[in-house]
């Protein structure tokens, strides 16, 4: 029988015996896995997949030790590096503008409490809302430092603190001219969001050009220009803002007084830091841990140049040839090409990525080898803010109500006196009459300052030309009585009864009284209070890499400790005068060598996160202690000044656990 698929096929006949000699040599590989239909793997393809995976885990792990190595020795080359740059023209230049950056944060602390008196007069703040504009300064300076910290780290030492001062400059310029309340307290919380950041940025900054056996007298010598800022601040505010009482009126809506001029003129340490740090480089460090090496390069040169050139040896060559980097994949920004998005998709990118990588920043912090010491520090840095803001805020509440109470124990009584047709002509200061009644009398062109009239009658009266300062009526019977030109208005009289009152052009609104709203007292408690830190920072200054920056923590806050019994003994003025330039100078030791080994204990790529944050937990604690010291005012001394004693006991014991950095090269 014929083969159908005969025609269809060109293959050769083949007998068996060809057939099982083509099979009899195959090997037993080159069959089909019985397990392929099953979806198993072949045990051969298992093998090698493990076999590329110890491959591949021994690459990294080699690539990882690299990376270690490199990141090891860059911090010992970079610190041999500035030590063949040495101490010079450069350092002190850079030490200048910071420190002018460091005295405009000053000026900006101390400047809240010059202008509260007189801005709240001046814009007719109700006693609800006083007080909102030092809160929310402190809480723009808390939220500052957080951001700005973070940032540095990211986008470079530099840059930041030029956008810091330059956001500064702007909203405090623009909050001189503010007439609303809450205007102004929008510029100026937008004011202390830049400012805040300024702290963790300069030392940070300042820290990488030092060399480590002088980093630690260096750095308290730069913390002396804070005392600066409050001392331009107490003189400032002295020579201006009660002294030229002075305004006047741009059109109808624009009012100008001496506490805003006082406010232009605290912008200048600001202004000259920011115009300095635009002839200032970026810091080598951080250029170095962006893998940025040319530019790094060419700035430890110049800082090597202009040293040795001061020095007068210009022909000293700058030596170093390569600089060891490690590997910042993760710190490079996710690019979008110009084909595939628009350059807003772009520039969001780029921010977006940027902000991931200062939450993995801070994130990091709580690993297990930065773990002990962050808590330690973070303990150690509220309990000195807590003693320091809190006892600051009560030096000057305290000494203003041991004023109040003598005031308050000379005021004059008169009781149910009757005057008939007379003349006031003479000041009414510091008193009380009650049910009196005055009868067909004239008061005019006198100053009614901290008088009460109570369940009084005034008839036929007339009132001219009067200026009153915490002056009220109550539960009084006005009849027929004229009030010409007088600020004697609605909120003057409290559940009075007027028959027949007439108010001819009144002064309504607030005025200023510029003798009553500020005491030369407190300007001075401020000036005195910021000089007497003087001693206490050079020697902290002098000895910081003498004996080391635990034993000045430790030993300052103990110290403080002690000093703070001594309020007890405080009875006058004088004496709280004295007990708190006594506090502040003990106390400043700690805050240097705090800000030393802040910025020593951190690696370089994590150390302005770090320090962002423990100067934002710095002025959280001020917060808090600034509401719990107010409240025990004219109530009790004794919680205050337990609550401060506490605070500095427990931060100085914990201090002393902190590892010493006198010699510990910047990771």
């Amino acid at each position: 029988m014929d083969d159908p698929y005969h025609n269809n096929t060109d293959y050769p006949p083949q007998d068996e015996d060809a057939a099982s000699d083509a099979t009899e040599g195959a090997d037993e590989d080159d069959q089909m896995y019985e397990g392929e239909y099953q979806g198993i793997p072949h045990p051969d393809e298992i093998k090698e997949a493990r076999r590329a995976a110890r491959v591949e885990a021994r690459r990294k792990a080699r690539m990882a030790a690299q990376q270690e190595e490199e990141e090891e020795s860059l911090p010992e080359q970079y610190e041999t590096i500035m030590e063949d740059c040495g101490h010079g023209r450069f350092q002190w230049m850079l030490f200048f503008v910071l420190g002018l950056a460091l005295m405009a944060d000053g000026v900006d602390g101390f400047m809240v409490g010059f202008v509260l008196p007189s801005a709240e007069k001046d814009m007719c703040i109700s006693n609800a809302d006083k007080g909102l504009l030092g809160l929310l300064v402190y809480v723009a300076m808390m939220v500052g430092a957080l951001v700005w910290g973070g940032l540095c780290d990211k986008m470079g030492r530099r840059k930041c603190l030029i956008y810091v001062l330059t956001i500064d400059l702007v909203f405090s310029f623009l909050s001189c001219f503010a007439q609303g309340y809450g205007f102004f307290l929008f510029l100026r919380f937008c004011s202390g969001f830049g400012i805040g950041g300024s702290i963790p940025i300069v030392y940070t900054y300042f820290t990488e050009f030092l060399q480590m056996d002088k980093r630690g007298e260096h750095l308290s010598w730069l913390c002396m220009f804070w005392m600066f800022g409050g001392l331009y601040a107490s003189f400032t505010a002295w020579g201006i803002i009660p002294h030229y009482g002075w305004g006047f009126a741009i059109g109808t809506h624009l009012q100008m007084h001496s506490w805003r001029l006082f406010i232009l003129v605290c912008l200048f340490p600001a202004l000259a830091a920011l115009i300095g740090l635009v002839f200032m480089p970026e810091s080598p460090r951080f250029l170095l841990e962006n893998a940025r090496h040319d530019e790094a390069w060419m700035i430890l040169r110049q800082v090597h140049d202009t040293n040795w050139k001061a020095k007068g040896e210009p022909e000293r060559v700058f030596t170093v040839t390569n600089i060891k980097t490690p590997q910042t994949q993760e710190d490079e920004f996710i690019e979008i090409q110009s084909e595939t998005g628009t350059a807003f998709q772009r520039w969001t990118v780029r921010k977006m990525t940027m902000l991931q990588q200062v939450m993995a920043n801070i994130m990091s912090l709580s690993a297990p080898e930065l773990r002990l010491q962050g808590l330690l520090l973070v303990i150690v840095w509220f309990c000195l803010a807590f003693s320091y803001h809190g006892l600051g805020v009560w030096f000057p509440d305290m000494i203003k109500y041991m004023q109040y109470e003598e005031y308050e124990s000379k005021v004059r009584i008169f009781h149910r006196e009757r005057v008939e047709r007379f003349h006031f002509n003479f000041s009414l200061v510091n008193q009380i009459h009650r049910e009196g009644e005055y009868i067909h009398d004239k008061f005019a062109n006198i100053e009614i300052k901290s008088v009460k009239f109570e369940s009084s009658l005034f008839e036929n009266c007339y009132f001219e030309d009067i200026k009153s300062t915490n002056t009220f009526f109550e539960n009084c019977t006005i009849k027929n009585t004229v009030f010409y030109n007088t600020d004697l208005w609605q909120d003057k009289f409290k559940n009075c009864r007027m028959e027949n009152a007439t108010f001819l052009h009144p002064k309504k609104g607030c005025h200023l009284n510029f003798q009553e709203e500020n005491d030369i007292v407190i300007y001075m408690v401020s000036f005195l209070g910021s000089l007497a830190v003087l001693p206490g920072n050079i020697i902290s200054a002098l000895f910081m890499d003498k004996i080391g920056r635990i034993r000045i923590i430790g030993g300052s806050m103990l110290a403080s400790s002690a000093c703070t019994f001594l309020l007890l003994l405080s009875f006058s003025q004088g004496a709280v005068i004295c007990w708190q330039c006594l506090f502040y100078g003990v106390s400043v030791a700690a805050w240097n060598g705090l800000e030393v080994i802040s910025v020593e204990l951190y690696p370089s790529s994590k150390r302005g996160t770090a320090f962002g944050i423990l100067n934002g937990i710095c002025k959280f604690a001020a917060i808090i202690a600034s509401s719990i010291f107010a409240a025990f005012i004219g109530i009790t001394k004794i919680i205050p000044i337990f609550l401060a004693f506490a605070a500095l006991v427990c931060g100085g014991m914990v201090a002393l656990k902190l590892p010493e950095t006198r010699e510990k090269i910047l990771s």
